[in-house]
């Protein structure tokens, strides 16, 4: 399969998990959380689906359109493992939903990359919340979800936290 074409499979993953989870958490309050913005295209995609949502967004240096740059009390700018820490502190069990899209095509730096940020992410979420991920994470108490249809398994990854 082409660059390209793995591509476009993994964003097509990547929206249909996200219009997943926010269904999912339809009657669940709390705030979502973006891990890693880049260009902006998730962050913007959750503030169409999720309009009345609180969404806080954590990335090291802000590269994004400028149409898609969120409002500097809902931006954790700097180390994300830090400002996981500082965020629990501020918001508590209250994230809905977290999206982790951080890491690089290096599957083994990805893996220790993602032991940091599970731990980190327990203390921010709600019990019945949704984490997904485009890289396999264990949590303590997440069960893994099923894959939406047309979404190969393997290619981005769902989580229920647990009460």
């Amino acid at each position: 399969m082409s660059k390209l074409d793995s591509f476009i499979r993994r964003m097509l993953a990547q929206r249909d998990c996200l219009n997943f989870a926010a269904g999912a958490i339809e009657q669940l309050p709390g705030p979502v959380l973006e891990l890693g913005l880049g260009n902006g295209r998730t962050y913007d995609h959750l503030r169409e689906v999720l309009p009345e949502r609180d969404i806080y967004v954590f990335e090291l240096v802000v590269k994004a359109f400028a149409s898609c740059i969120p409002p500097e009390d809902r931006l954790f700018l700097g180390e994300v493992t830090l400002n996981l820490v500082r965020a629990a502190g501020i918001l508590g069990k209250t994230a809905a939903l977290a999206h982790c899209d951080l890491g690089t095509s290096d599957k083994r730096k990805n893996a220790g990359l993602a032991a940091q940020i599970a731990p980190l992410l327990d203390p921010l979420m709600a019990p019945g919340g949704i984490v997904v991920s485009n890289m396999p994470m264990v949590g303590d108490g997440w069960s893994n979800l099923p894959e939406p249809p047309g979404v190969k398994a393997g290619r981005y990854f769902l989580y229920q936290v647990e009460g």
